[in-house]
């Protein structure tokens, strides 16, 4: 069989640019290519990825997009147009779209993978700008893949349901096949000296930490309240302990930066100096030692496609506290986490007190969520993938 992926989303993987579909996208073909030796992989790149050599095998061929530099004066419909005539000229057995979308025109056997349709189900959570330029995706391209793939990769069950309440898919044409993560527990390889981390970002050895994008599905600015309301009621006990917040500036951010601003003043006039911190994105190897020695990983998000940065704590055993919601539970199994209701702010502080107060929580929960992760493997993950196109060419 010659299956097809589209590696577009692959960034700089040496450079710890392995967020979202492209950190799914790599950690799959690479174990594809470990476990599956019998079928034929066209792999297709943008061509301004330059570490092409992890790659290559005897039964892989790389095919390089030339148009990528010029993709922004393209007209969205033309260079649909133009990756699908790439893409047909390979003679595919299969292609495997993995990041919601099978090029337009496109018209062969295909499998589409759907992470995330949060821009559905909560559209207010995101700017009228980004709505208006999605809008030929979401409108369009996604309803069009889902339509027209062979088989459906949902990463949760969540996803599932959310691509059957939505586009009113059939069950039976939706696979649930969860991401995997890369386990290693607190000594987990690549991370950064906390001593270096410590020095570099200014934080002591009591924080609590959220990482993802400051939006507002990630729901921060109660996070920043039920933290400030923590250090309040429990006054001295409470002064060396610090939120640490890390990744990228989203969208619709004003408030939560006007929440920690607000919040520093009045624990500043209390005694306590910057007690929640934004560091911005962080690198990779930071990123693993944050998580590794933070005392809990707080992720009160209101909706998540699959919910990576949870098991990726889990994973380390680092305790969580995470939403009780959308694909959240799925990720942390039964008693993987302490699970809140994420509208209710006296749920987050009651967790947020309990995980700072009982080391024996956090040892339970630690042991827990560690397990629960082991399921998450990214060959188990590879295996399903594999199983979904060998169904999807036999149809």
């Amino acid at each position: 069989m010659r299956i097809g992926i589209d590696c577009r989303t692959i960034l700089n993987p040496n450079g710890g640019e392995l967020a979202g579909v492209g950190h799914y996208t790599y950690y799959l073909v690479k174990n594809l290519l470990l476990i599956d030796k019998e079928n034929e992989y066209v792999l297709f790149f943008d061509n301004n990825f330059l570490d092409l050599e992890q790659f290559k095998s005897s039964n892989v061929k790389i095919v390089k997009l030339p148009f990528y530099q010029y993709k922004k004066y393209l007209p969205i419909t033309y260079s649909q147009m133009l990756i699908s005539a790439f893409f047909a000229r390979e003679n595919l057995d299969l292609l495997h779209a993995p990041a919601n979308v099978i090029p337009l025109f496109y018209r062969w056997p295909a499998v589409v993978t759907i992470h995330d349709l949060a821009i559905y189900k909560f559209p207010d959570f995101f700017p009228s700008g980004r709505i208006l330029k999605q809008s030929f995706a979401t409108k369009v391209l996604v309803p069009d893949s889902v339509s027209r793939a062979k088989k459906i990769i949902a990463v949760s069950q969540n996803t599932k349901d959310d691509v059957v309440d939505i586009f009113g898919i059939p069950e039976n044409k939706i696979e649930v096949v969860h991401e995997g993560v890369v386990s290693h527990g607190k000594n987990c390889p690549n991370q950064a000296s906390f001593a270096s981390v410590r020095e570099k970002h200014g934080i002591g050895d009591k924080y609590l930490l959220f990482i993802g994008s400051i939006e507002p599905r990630k729901n921060l600015i109660a996070l920043v309240k039920t933290f400030k309301n923590y250090k309040l009621s429990e006054g001295e006990k409470a002064k060396d302990w610090e939120l640490i917040l890390a990744g990228g500036k989203g969208w619709k951010n004003d408030g939560v930066f006007e929440a920690i601003k607000e919040a520093n003043q009045i624990l500043s006039a209390k005694g306590d100096v910057e007690s929640i911190k934004y560091l911005g994105y962080v690198s990779l190897a930071d990123k693993l030692s944050l998580i590794a020695h933070a005392t809990a990983f707080v992720f009160p998000s209101f909706y998540e496609g699959f919910g990576l940065p949870v098991l990726e704590a889990m994973s380390m055993s680092t305790p969580v506290v995470a939403s009780n919601v959308s694909s959240i539970p799925e990720i942390t199994g039964q008693g993987g986490a302490i699970l809140v209701d994420p509208c209710k702010e006296s749920e987050i502080q009651e967790a947020i007190s309990q995980i700072i107060s009982d080391e024996g929580l956090r040892e339970q929960l630690a042991i827990k969520g560690h397990n629960r992760a082991q399921e998450f493997t990214w060959r188990r993950c590879t295996e399903k993938t594999l199983a979904v196109y060998l169904e999807s060419v036999s149809k």
